[in-house]
């Protein structure tokens, strides 16, 4: 019995062995790392720690409406996150386009095409993160219902 136990072991800890060592000489590909990278970048930079420890509301009823951005800059409401993400997943696309018009050197108008296309979702992406940071400043009033 206990030689079955010992043998158990010895070939369990071979397996872990081997198991890490094929981990540690992982090569992933450059592009699935570089999507994990932005992923989580834009995960970070659009709030989502705090919605994962805050739980924030999604939305709130304002006069005669409903408000999905916080009016304030002390909090914020999922939304606000979410619209964040959005907005840098946006520029980080464009940025990506920006760099594939690199590749078509001999191609002028794809060049252009993926340069000009790449520039636009870049512009969008400032100006939704611009109308986001101005409707944080200046919130809504509300009306009166009378």
């Amino acid at each position: 019995m206990t030689h079955r136990i010992e043998k158990w072991l010895v070939s369990l800890g071979f397996a872990l062995r081997k198991a890490y060592w094929k981990i540690l000489t992982a090569k992933p590909s450059i592009f699935i790392v570089a999507g994990i990278v932005a992923a989580l970048s834009i995960f970070l930079l659009g709030g989502g720690i705090y919605d994962i420890l805050e739980k924030p509301m999604t939305s709130l009823p304002w006069g005669r409406g409903i408000l999905f951005f916080f009016p304030g800059l002390q909090q914020q409401f999922l939304g606000d996150s979410l619209f964040a993400m959005f907005s840098y997943a946006i520029g980080v696309v464009g940025i990506l386009l920006m760099y594939q018009s690199t590749k078509y050197a001999y191609k002028p108008r794809q060049a252009f095409m993926l340069l000009l296309l790449g520039a636009i979702f870049i512009i969008i992406a400032y100006v939704f993160i611009e109308y986001a940071i101005f409707s944080k400043l200046f919130p809504p009033q509300a009306t009166s219902a009378g």
